[in-house]
This record gives C-alpha cells, sequence and structure tokens, in this order.
C-alpha cells in the first residue's frame, strides 16, 4: 500500500504494544464512524439538489416560462389534455347559417346582355327567373361627431345674482372625449388585453378617433375607478364567499412599474382578482377567502395556511406534478405513486361522464384521454395490484398502508385539518 501522509505504515503498527494498539483503531473507528455520517448526510444533501434541479413546470407548480428550452422534450411540456377536436363544426353542434333579409340597404340587378347560344341581344326580353344573393360588409367608419355643450349663464333680474347652466356629467374639460370613446377604448386595453400602443392604433383605424397613447394608458386607472365604486367587486366578494368551493391561485405580473403578485379567487363563473405581494395580509386584502368556510382549491403555497375556516383541496394538476415527482426520484421503489395517479384520472373520468349522462368504465384507460403522468410499465403494472383480491371475504378494503417514506424527501403537512374535522 502507498504511503499516506499522516498515516502509520503496516510494519509501524505492527511495532505497537497491543493497548496502544487498540486505542488507535478505536480512533479510526470513531473517525470511519463520524466520516460515514458526514457522507451520507453529503449524499442526501446533493441527491435532494439534484432532485431540486430536476423538477419543472410538469413535476412541480413552477410556472412553464421557467422551464429550460434545452432541456425539455416538447411531448413532456404538459400534463394537460391533449384537444380532441378537430377546427370547424363540432359533431353534434347546431351551427349557424346566414339568411337572406328581406330590406337589404342596396339592391344591384345583373340582366344578361346577350344570348348565351346565338349572340342576340337581350336588351328588353322580360325576365324569366331570378336569383338572389347578399353580401354583409363593414363600411368605413363615420368621422367623430363633435357635439358643443354651451353653459349659459343668466342674470337674475329680482336679486342680480348670476346663475350659470348644469353640464351633463361628463362634460368636464374644454374638449374631451364622451362616453362611447372611453368604453371602446377600455373595451381594447382592458376587456381584450390589448396593448396601450395597439389599442390606440386600433381605435384610430376602426373609429377614426386619435387619442394619445397617454390618453390610452390612462383609461385602465379610470376604469378601474369606476368598477370599484360601482360596487361591482363587493357584490363579486358576496357571492364568491356563498359559493361551496372557491379555487385561489397567485401568479406574478408586472403592476404600477413593478413586480407584484396577482392573486386570484374565482368559480367557473364569477372571478376577483386583486395585486399584492406574497404575503397572507396580501392574500386576505382580496376580501373573499378571510372568513370563507367552504373549500378552498389550491396549490401547497403555504402562505393560505392560516385560513382554518376552510377546508383545503389539493389541485388535481398538482397532485399529478407531485406523483410524477415521486415517481421519477425513485422510480423502481414508488409504485404507489403511479397507482394513486391511476385513481385520480379514472376518478376524474368517471365524474366527468356522470355529470354528463355517459355509462362510464370504472377501472380502465380510455385511449385519447389526457397523456398519463407515468410510464405506461409502471401503470399496468399499477391497475394489476389494483384487483378485487384486495378486499376481504366481506368485501371490505383492507388496512390502509402507511405511506411509503422517500429518501431525501419529506413532504410537510400542507393541508392542517380544520377544527373539528377528522381526515378521512
Amino acid at each position: 500500500m502507498a504511503d499516506v501522509p499522516g498515516v502509520s505504515s503496516a510494519e509501524e503498527l505492527a511495532a505497537l504494544p497491543a493497548g496502544e494498539l487498540a486505542a488507535r483503531l478505536a480512533e479510526a473507528y470513531r473517525v470511519i464512524g463520524e466520516l460515514t455520517a458526514q457522507v451520507g448526510a453529503l449524499s442526501a444533501q446533493v441527491e435532494d439538489l439534484r432532485r431540486q434541479a430536476g423538477r419543472d413546470s410538469a413535476t412541480s407548480s413552477r410556472p412553464p416560462s421557467s422551464d429550460s428550452p434545452y432541456r425539455k422534450k416538447a411531448r413532456d411540456r404538459s400534463l394537460r389534455e391533449r384537444g380532441k377536436r378537430r377546427p370547424g363544426k363540432q359533431p353534434g353542434d347546431p351551427g349557424t347559417t346566414m339568411t337572406l333579409i328581406d330590406d337589404p340597404d342596396g339592391r344591384f340587378w345583373f340582366p344578361p346582355a346577350a344570348c348565351s347560344g346565338c349572340g342576340a341581344g337581350l336588351a328588353g326580353v322580360q325576365v324569366l327567373a331570378q336569383r338572389r344573393h347578399q353580401v354583409t360588409d363593414i363600411e368605413p367608419a363615420p368621422p367623430p361627431k363633435v357635439t358643443e355643450y354651451v353653459a349659459q349663464a343668466k342674470q337674475c333680474p329680482r336679486c342680480a345674482a348670476v346663475t350659470e347652466g348644469t353640464l351633463p356629467a361628463f362634460v368636464r374639460a374644454r374638449a374631451s372625449y364622451g362616453p362611447e370613446t372611453c368604453a371602446q377604448a377600455a373595451n381594447l386595453a382592458c376587456g381584450n388585453y390589448i396593448p396601450v400602443g395597439r389599442a390606440t392604433a386600433l381605435l384610430r383605424e376602426m373609429a377614426d378617433v386619435a387619442v394619445s397613447t397617454g390618453w390610452m394608458a390612462g383609461i385602465r386607472g379610470k376604469t378601474a375607478a369606476l368598477v370599484t365604486g360601482s360596487g361591482f367587486l363587493q357584490r363579486v366578494r358576496e357571492l364568491l364567499k356563498t359559493a361551496p368551493a372557491v379555487h385561489a391561485d397567485e401568479t406574478p405580473a408586472r403592476a404600477a412599474g413593478a413586480m407584484r403578485y396577482v392573486h386570484l379567487a374565482c368559480t367557473a363563473y364569477l372571478t376577483h382578482m386583486h395585486t399584492g405581494d406574497r404575503s397572507g395580509q396580501a392574500i386576505d386584502a382580496g376580501g373573499v377567502l378571510p372568513g370563507y368556510a367552504g373549500i378552498i382549491v389550491r396549490d401547497g403555497y403555504h402562505g393560505y395556511g392560516h385560513l382554518t375556516d376552510a377546508l383545503h383541496a389539493w389541485c388535481g394538476a398538482h397532485l399529478l406534478r407531485d406523483l410524477k415527482d415521486l415517481y421519477d426520484f425513485e422510480p423502481g421503489q414508488q409504485d404507489w405513486a403511479s397507482q394513486m395517479a391511476s385513481l385520480l384520472i379514472e376518478a376524474r373520468d368517471a365524474a366527468r361522464d356522470a355529470r354528463q349522462g355517459r355509462p362510464g368504465r370504472p377501472g380502465r384507460w380510455r385511449p385519447g384521454g389526457p397523456p398519463h403522468p407515468l410510464p405506461g410499465a409502471r401503470r399496468r403494472r399499477a391497475r394489476r395490484q389494483r384487483l378485487p383480491q384486495d378486499r376481504d371475504c366481506e368485501g371490505r378494503p383492507p388496512d390502509r398502508p402507511p405511506v411509503p417514506e422517500v429518501r431525501g424527501h419529506d413532504p410537510p403537512l400542507r393541508h392542517p385539518p380544520r377544527p373539528g374535522h377528522l381526515h378521512q
């Protein structure tokens, strides 16, 4: 063995007394034990860092924009269901067809000038039959309508007081744009999320109103003030608090010239958004979730943990991402993740079929459905393991096994139970 600095050679160790040799051996075992523990801790840390570095939008709550275009395969970009419908009219859709109207704005006649057989002129010949065609088109926008409002003043012949007439509420500056121009600008910039420069050009091209980009940028603040002052947002908050389930989320965006978070609370029919940071105080500032006693469907962000009046449900898409992350971490030891992913997708399909009144096929993965987050071999093995023999002779399900431990991963309790409720 080559000489190692600071380590005694075999000959030197053989010449030592038995007592000193035993002491050195004990010290060596102690150092080896400490180094082994240190290597194990560092290995676990490296494995955890490697796992975190390998996460992307398909296995975590990260946005797709954070994925590297050089490491991501196109077919793995999303776990969402791929569209199966072809462009155009869908099967079962009644469709719409343009019909002729009785009083068109204009009518033109096109009689034949000469016979197509012998070439004889047909002027003055009686019409035998005719076929109507109508074309609907857009005319160039008329020039803007300018209306002058003159506030007159009069002096009272009795007391000599001068009184001025009251103008409509929307007439403020000496020259300004009317409410319809403001409404169309708000529809472009706010309703359709068109950038300020493009919205300014569209308003000029479609309505022949040449506003400035500064005026178009300011229309968003005016619209927000009108919506806030109308009581509309308060009514949305009241309705959301009565909903049985509310989806909550937050996403970064630029607002007021800085990076902020847009907080969302919504159902299929109602949406409430406000901006702030990512703290619990900012979440509560929306006025929807504090005191809400229904079900909050969300991701694993811990900022919602203080909302203990509600039941917290894990978003299905995030569940599949987490299961895929666990499976990819240890494919040979985390078969339970494949089983759970199959169960969740089958339950979702069964619920969808029940809502649509279609007979479902429990336990079957339908071709053409959304891509399964786990590889096919593991999925088939998980399906074979979920068979009727998992039940006892009385048809009762067996006791649930403990959740497998994942080396290097200690998932926290993201959804604490609400007081008075037990997890079944």
